[in-house]
């Protein structure tokens, strides 16, 4: 039996755990407000809240329900618009309405929910993090400049917080029902519930490993609605981001909005959330791990890209007996993973740059946000005086796997950076690869947009070089 909370009212259900939440709140609670649109995760129109308990108090994110299968909705609290209607509009709905936000009104909802999300993030609320949280949402009616204006409104209503508990302050003031004040003490009592526990089942060939969905669902909605899943997103195991000696370990089911949030991800790549807002949007940002991300085994998957250039190694566990692989030699072809079908990944890890160590993410997609990678490369080099000491370079998109440059990283090493040294660099990388020409770009444009991601990490992390004139 699944338990949640949904809006204000306690579920209870053995509906199938696969079955996606948009569903079940459209078709198994007649609430029609969570909008169907893409199925994939792009849209928005049906943008859910969705609540977990932490540490005593309830953190609230966005998520697209298209893609949230309700198993992993156990011991949670799951907002649709019904769930923040007061008698009349909210505040959030009036902004819309005074700002013309609207015309056809089917994003609305999404919109709306986005904006709540932002309502009860306990982030100091700025104007640039009120439009960030809407970049999950799409319309194509209005235009967004009405839509941006409403946001800033909502963004306005939080600017006498001050230090109260953003919950308190939104149920005070009337933005959101008062009912949201209550959930965390009931959120306590559903998650003692022994009936209400995460059953996690190992060394099972049947059963299907399912993390935060994101791509899983778009490609085998309609098969994993009746499987058998294991639901690892909320295992406590696969949890959490600590430094070890000089080693970063991240559990497996760590999601984007983690690595985002990190203090040791800050410190060591203070860039970090400037490359991950080349990555999909903040729902998908706040669903998606890492380990689905390297199972999917996209040749172009982004973060893949990230951790290979890293060096960075997998645990993997099949429940009873574990094993590390370097994560340059978890791919063995196209879809094809050096993995049995009962293992999952348990841990990832990596050494932290030291003082001589620099690294970069570059991405080239047709759009700048919420799209797939053409190309995709990292880079992490460490230089002592003027010299290369070591180098990681990882592409995506120029193979049928995401792809570490073995023989260009090795040529650099021992190497001085110049314009020379790097242009022979790329020159060997173009024989490391195999693009094929596809809906993202020809074979030959691909291999130009690598030529060109290689100079861009000489040039963003050596600026004082002077490359720009020769490479660009």
């Amino acid at each position: 039996m699944i338990k949640f909370i949904l809006n204000d009212k306690d579920v209870s259900t053995d509906l199938p755990a696969g079955m996606v939440m948009l569903d079940f709140i459209r078709y198994q609670q007649n609430l029609k407000g969570t909008k169907i649109g893409c199925r994939e995760g792009d849209c928005g129109a049906c943008t859910i809240l969705v609540g977990e308990l932490m540490e005593g108090e309830v953190r609230y994110r966005t998520f697209t329900s298209c893609l949230m299968p309700i198993g992993n909705a156990v011991g949670k609290h799951i907002v649709s618009i019904e769930g923040i209607n007061l008698d009349g509009l909210n505040p959030i709905q009036q902004a819309m309405a005074d700002e013309g936000a609207t015309q056809c009104g089917f994003c609305t909802p999404g919109f709306v929910m986005s904006l709540a999300g932002h309502c009860l993030s306990e982030k100091e609320p700025t104007a640039q993090d009120v439009l960030a949280s809407i970049d999950g949402n799409i319309c194509r009616c209005t235009g967004y400049k009405s839509i941006e204006r409403a946001a800033l409104l909502v963004n306005e209503l939080l600017s006498a917080k001050g230090s109260k508990r953003n919950v308190d302050f939104v149920t005070e003031n009337n933005i959101l029902p008062d009912y949201f004040a209550a959930i965390p003490k009931r959120l306590k009592t559903l998650n003692e519930s022994e009936a209400n526990q995460h059953i996690f089942k190992s060394n099972n060939q049947q059963i299907n490993f399912a993390s935060g969905g994101t791509d899983l669902y778009v490609q085998k909605h309609d098969s994993m609605t009746h499987a058998e899943i294991n639901f690892l997103s909320d295992q406590k195991f696969l949890k959490g981001i600590e430094k070890v000696g000089n080693r970063c370990m991240l559990g497996g089911s760590t999601t984007v909005t983690d690595l985002c949030e990190s203090a040791i991800i800050t410190e060591y790549f203070p860039a970090f959330k400037k490359y991950a807002k080349l990555i999909s949007s903040t729902p998908i940002r706040n669903m998606a791990t890492l380990a689905g991300n390297f199972v999917n085994a996209s040749p172009i998957g982004d973060f893949t890209v990230f951790f290979l250039s890293l060096n960075a190694c997998l645990i993997l566990s099949d429940g009873d007996i574990k094993r590390e692989l370097p994560l340059r030699e978890f791919y063995k072809g196209y879809k094809s993973l050096n993995k049995k079908v009962t293992e999952y990944i348990e841990k990832i890890y990596f050494e932290l740059p030291d003082k001589d160590s620099k690294f970069n993410f570059e991405k080239v997609s047709k759009r700048t946000h919420l799209d797939i990678a053409s190309v995709n490369s990292a880079i992490t080099i460490r230089v002592k005086g003027k010299e290369i000491s070591e180098v990681f370079i990882s592409a995506g998109g120029v193979g049928p796997i995401p792809m570490m440059l073995a023989k260009a990283s090795a040529f650099l090493a021992g190497k001085q950076i110049s314009p020379e040294v790097i242009n022979q660099a790329i020159h060997i990388a173009q024989t490391e690869i195999s693009p094929i020409s596809d809906a993202r770009g020809s074979e030959s444009y691909k291999r130009l947009l690598l030529s060109q991601l290689i100079k861009a990490h000489f040039i963003e992390l050596f600026p004082e070089i002077k490359l720009e004139t020769t490479l660009v």
